[in-house]
């Protein structure tokens, strides 16, 4: 992965963090004024829950890359034909995260 592919995650990160801590803030200092700060603050930690990462078509790409590099091009080929498509551009999004997986499980 590229540095600044890196650094545009870590930015994305941190300005969902931003936005859940203005959150958080904005219902503590709510419920402390109406004196059920303790219940409503881990209520409200319970149902935050860190998003999951969409991976993206140039992720995929770099471990396949690896992987046929490393010498596992027909077992690459073979994944790309499980996931119905004779190349990685007409592969569903949806399959990125599983095909991701499988790729990183050739040894």
């Amino acid at each position: 992965m590229s540095k600044v592919s890196l650094l545009l995650d870590v930015i994305n990160d941190l300005k969902k963090l931003t936005g859940s801590l203005q959150t958080l803030a904005e219902t503590f200092d709510t419920n402390v004024s109406a004196g059920g700060a303790q219940a409503e603050t881990s209520a409200l930690v319970t149902e935050t829950k860190p998003a999951k990462k969409k991976i993206t078509l140039e992720q995929v790409r770099e471990v396949l890359a690896e992987k046929s590099h490393d010498g596992f091009t027909a077992e690459i080929r073979a994944l790309l034909e499980k996931y119905g498509a004779d190349k990685l551009s007409k592969i569903d999004s949806a399959h990125y995260a599983a095909l991701l997986a499988d790729a990183e499980a050739l040894k």
